[in-house]
């Protein structure tokens, strides 16, 4: 039997503090070797070709050159994998979702040593994270790449002749650039969407403001209590649930402070299952790209009481988790890769409008 070779990492990072720390952790899981460390780019670049790392975690703020200077010069010249490691706060966010943009796959905090619990959580994170990145290749990160739909056996429901469909969306690892393409040219009209990323609650904000600029439509970060329009999105905020809650004839963004739901606040499922109580057939399921199950029970849910779902496919999804088990479980309409969705949620929302 052929021994599983180990992740090599290299680590990018001013701080000696931080390489050591993430060298410690990293190096405690059996499937990932550190093959070295770097404190600027310019040191990373000759490691970079002299050791081949299958993935890189690196730093945003450096000395000589910034991260994401180093980044756009990576791509270009050297694609690979790499982890991100922000601050998680407003500048550390738009620094990191500047980074997704630029092909990085993810991104984490840095570590915090005030707690061991914390240290824990972060570990199993950064474990986890790197671990999924080595496991992508470039080529399945590009969405653009023409890919057939899969759809399941054909689907005779069709929305109820709503004056206001819901379309509920889901997505974690790889999100922040999927929802952004979802939504690039999606044009206004009778439709509101309702939408959880995972997301720290320092980036939620800054992701909503992102996705508005590129977006002809309204994007938000969701508020309790908040009117859901038509020609509008509404982003989870990164530390509670999201519901969509109905009052007369008009739809209402809650918000939930409960306990993680699959590990997870915002989640998925919390979402999906509160459009299928007010909505029923009146609502359109997505779920995207994202590391884990969240989304995929609440989206079978959302089948079985009538609505239409769709899962974004495995070629286009930087993690095949969240929309891979919601095949399994046969929760979708349709599967198909990311530049599909956005024509046919346009083409069942003129459906609707042809029939009210």
């Amino acid at each position: 039997m052929a021994i599983k070779q180990k992740t090599r990492v290299l680590i990018v990072d001013d701080s000696a503090l931080t390489r050591k720390i993430l060298t410690e952790i990293l190096s405690s899981d059996k499937e990932i070797e550190v093959i070295g460390t770097a404190m600027d780019p310019y040191i990373a670049r000759e490691k970079i070709k002299k050791l081949n790392p299958d993935v890189l975690t690196l730093d945003v703020e450096m000395p000589k050159m910034d991260g994401i200077s180093f980044l756009k010069n990576l791509m270009r010249l050297r694609p690979m994998p790499v982890i991100m490691v922000s601050s998680l706060t407003q500048t550390g966010a738009d620094v990191a979702l500047e980074a997704l943009g630029l092909g990085a796959i993810d991104y984490v905090g840095k570590p915090d040593v005030s707690s061991k619990s914390n240290l824990s959580d972060y570990a199993s994170e950064i474990i986890s994270k790197v671990k999924i990145a080595a496991s992508t290749g470039q080529e399945s990160q590009s969405s653009h790449t023409p890919v057939n739909g899969k759809p399941l056996p054909a689907s005779h429901k069709s929305l109820k002749g709503c004056k206001q469909p819901i379309i509920a969306v889901g997505a974690s690892t790889g999100g922040t650039e999927a929802i952004k393409e979802l939504l690039f040219n999606f044009q206004p009209s009778s439709c509101s969407l309702v939408i959880v990323q995972h997301i720290p609650k320092a980036f939620s904000k800054a992701f909503a403001d992102r996705v508005n600029r590129s977006s002809a439509l309204e994007v938000v970060e969701a508020q309790d209590k908040q009117e859901i329009l038509p020609g509008h999105a509404y982003i989870a905020p990164g530390d509670q649930h999201l519901e969509v809650i109905k009052k007369n004839d008009s739809y209402y963004c809650k918000l939930n402070d409960s306990e993680p739901y699959n590990r997870h606040k915002p989640s998925v499922d919390v979402l999906f299952n509160s459009v299928c109580t007010v909505a029923g057939r009146n609502a359109i399921g997505v779920l995207l790209t994202g590391m884990g199950a969240d989304g995929a029970r609440g989206l079978k849910q959302m089948r079985d009481t009538g609505a239409l779902t769709i899962a974004q496919d495995e070629q286009s999804s930087i993690v095949w988790g969240m929309p891979g088990e919601a095949v399994k479980l046969q929760a979708a309409d349709f599967v198909l890769p990311l530049n599909k969705i956005t024509d046919k949620l346009t083409r069942l929302i003129k459906s609707n409008t042809n029939k009210q």
